[in-house]
């Protein structure tokens, strides 16, 4: 199976799609070191274990603490894998355990590649993104998808706050930013923040 999604001379992404609610799951490799990390333990962890094996994956970010996004966190824990998630969301994880918090504005070191935690509010309290320093990537877990933001009716959400997170935090990265979701097709920033006033009008 072929998992590469995209890469350039520094970086690989990886990508496989899981369970009933086909979640994204992403690992960012670094090319100098093989050291990895995985985005959204979401579900089938003997996939993702085979994954964390074969990418040299170091510790798992969890974009938010929604039950589609976090079924796999118990076995990965079990094998040994550091589960990282926002203090916001971690009272989501509190059937499955987690290890560590991740802040706002966080530098994570991946090898010799740095992911930027921006904390995004809205579709939950606690949700993250990461923006890839140095590269045109940024995994949005709910937040933001091709045609617009994230759920936000279930509990902790707010389309108010949604939008204001992904105008004055998302939508200041750079057009030809790659937008990675945590469900469905990549977009760009650029093709994307146009529609803001679209998604305010229509309240979704």
């Amino acid at each position: 199976m072929t998992t590469l999604h995209w890469a350039d001379s520094r970086l690989e992404i990886h990508r496989v799609v899981v369970g009933s609610f086909a979640n994204n799951v992403f690992v960012l490799r670094c090319r100098q070191t093989g050291e990895a990390v995985l985005i959204d333990a979401a579900n089938e962890h003997e996939l993702l274990l085979e994954l964390c094996r074969d990418l040299g994956v170091r510790r798992v970010l969890e974009t938010h603490g929604h039950w589609d996004h976090i079924q796999a966190v118990p076995a990965i824990r079990e094998a040994g894998y550091e589960v990282a998630v926002t203090r916001l969301d971690a009272p989501m994880l509190k059937d499955v355990g987690y290890d560590v918090f991740i802040d706002d504005a966080e530098v994570i070191e991946v090898g010799r590649l740095r992911l930027h935690a921006i904390h995004n509010p809205g579709h939950t309290p606690g949700s993250i993104s990461f923006h890839v320093e140095g590269a045109p990537l940024v995994f949005t877990g709910d937040t933001l998808f091709p045609g617009g933001p994230g759920a936000t009716k279930f509990e902790g959400g707010d389309f108010a706050t949604i939008i204001d997170s992904i105008d004055n935090k998302l939508f200041t990265l750079p057009a030809h930013t790659i937008v990675m979701p945590g469900h469905g097709l990549s977009t760009t920033i650029g093709n994307e923040r146009p529609h803001l006033q679209e998604w305010v009008d229509r309240g979704w």
